[in-house]
């Protein structure tokens, strides 16, 4: 069996494999990998949905309540926002009081004269970074060493 790894920040990540047949190394590694995944229950008219955390574009706080926004759908957490954060990893930033978002999943930045910071998603949900979040925001997308 040949093993080829690529470090490629911009790609999702994803392991494939090309076999013969499924082989107890197969499952074992298909094992691992599902582990390894963490999975957020989100809420949406009554139905619980396992959410991938690949797949979550942010998390957001609207009327007390915390929400994680995917491609096309908004669904409920039964959880807090700091709960949250701390199962995220490297692919998450804090960029207001009230949003985490994805870091691959974030389309363009677009500053204004006021100075702030405006975060289009590639979902079209916008938010914003706040001053205080800023510096951190530009360390981890690369505009900071």
């Amino acid at each position: 069996m040949k093993l080829e790894i690529f470090i490629d920040k911009e790609k999702t990540e994803q392991v494939l494999i090309y076999a013969h047949k499924k082989t107890p190394l197969i499952e074992a590694i298909e094992q691992l990998i599902n582990e390894n995944q963490e999975i957020f229950l989100g809420i949406k008219d009554r139905e619980t949905v396992r959410l991938n955390i690949s797949e979550i574009y942010c998390f957001t706080v609207e009327e007390n309540k915390i929400y994680a926004y995917t491609k096309s759908e908004k669904y409920q957490l039964k959880t807090r926002l700091y709960k949250v954060e701390e199962r995220l990893g490297e692919d998450f930033v804090k960029i207001n009081q009230s949003c985490i978002a994805n870091i691959r999943k974030i389309e363009r930045f677009d500053a204004n004269y006021a100075g702030t910071l405006k975060v289009i998603f590639k979902n079209g949900h916008t938010d914003y970074v706040s001053r205080r979040n800023l510096r951190k925001v530009k360390e981890r997308i690369g505009l900071y060493e």
